[in-house]
């Protein structure tokens, strides 16, 4: 009996792994052109596709295995990102925008988008926060321009970075929320002019914030972020991402 029962858990594997080289044939057949597919040997192929057939389940175990596993490097990657928050909170800031009281209990990190007209919402929300709560929270700035929908993201991103290179990052980012609509070279030039920059600097700043705004994407890709506006907040008794209609509660509830 215990022979048949290791004869049968080797079946198993096997037929799992000729499952993976079933759907690595699937994938060769979609994704390659039409000559390098037909190399695959027809006879593998109908072998797999029978086994696929008579043992579906193979395919449901072995994603659901998968998706688990990244859910659980996702997690650990969250933890990391939350801890370092916590304990060595400037390691996250770097050097982001930040507003609000700098002896705050609470950080709250925010990815926006200046295009995203729920981030727009978010900003209206933000800034009664920051009046009504001055010495309880701490505004930290991340950029996520999502260019596949927002064609203006990345530009108005690059002229708020610069802005914020002459110490105006928060009036920059206001009036680009307040005229969202008409985010357009004219308009940076506009707000810049508006707020007495060094239009000579700005300009070539706005050439320079690539790298700057390359980091906070690659940190929002590394935390899975996948829509705009996206917060984490740390106080002393919570880490974790938050909606905007929670803000305020966990505002009110920290002494």
């Amino acid at each position: 009996m215990t022979t048949f029962f290791s004869w049968f858990r080797q079946l198993l594997q096997y037929l799992r792994t000729l499952a993976a080289i079933g759907i690595l044939c699937f994938l060769l057949t979609w994704s390659l052109p039409s000559q390098a597919a037909s190399r695959i040997d027809p006879q593998l192929e109908q072998q797999v596709l029978q086994i696929i057939r008579e043992h579906p389940e193979v395919i449901i175990e072995s994603v659901q295995a998968y998706q688990q596993q990244q859910q659980q490097k996702l997690n650990q990657v969250r933890q990391g990102f939350l801890q370092d928050l916590k304990t060595n909170p400037q390691t996250v800031i770097g050097n982001s925008p930040t507003t609000g009281s700098t002896n705050s209990k609470i950080l709250l990190v925010e990815f926006s988008d200046f295009e995203c007209p729920y981030c727009a919402e978010a900003h209206k929300t933000l800034k009664e926060l920051l009046t009504k709560y001055p010495d309880k929270i701490k505004l930290v700035y991340k950029n996520l321009p999502l260019t596949s929908i927002h064609p203006q993201a990345l530009p108005a991103a690059a002229a708020a970075w610069a802005a914020h290179q002459q110490g105006k990052f928060w009036e920059y980012h206001d009036a680009l929320f307040t005229n969202q609509k008409q985010l357009s070279e004219t308009l940076y030039l506009d707000i810049a002019k508006n707020l007495n920059l060094d239009l000579v600097k700005f300009k070539r700043d706005q050439t320079l914030a690539t790298p700057a705004i390359q980091k906070d994407i690659q940190l929002a890709e590394k935390l899975a972020v996948a829509g705009t506006p996206f917060f984490v907040i740390s106080s002393p008794t919570i880490s974790r991402v938050v909606q905007l209609q929670d803000i305020e509660k966990i505002l009110a509830n920290t002494k």
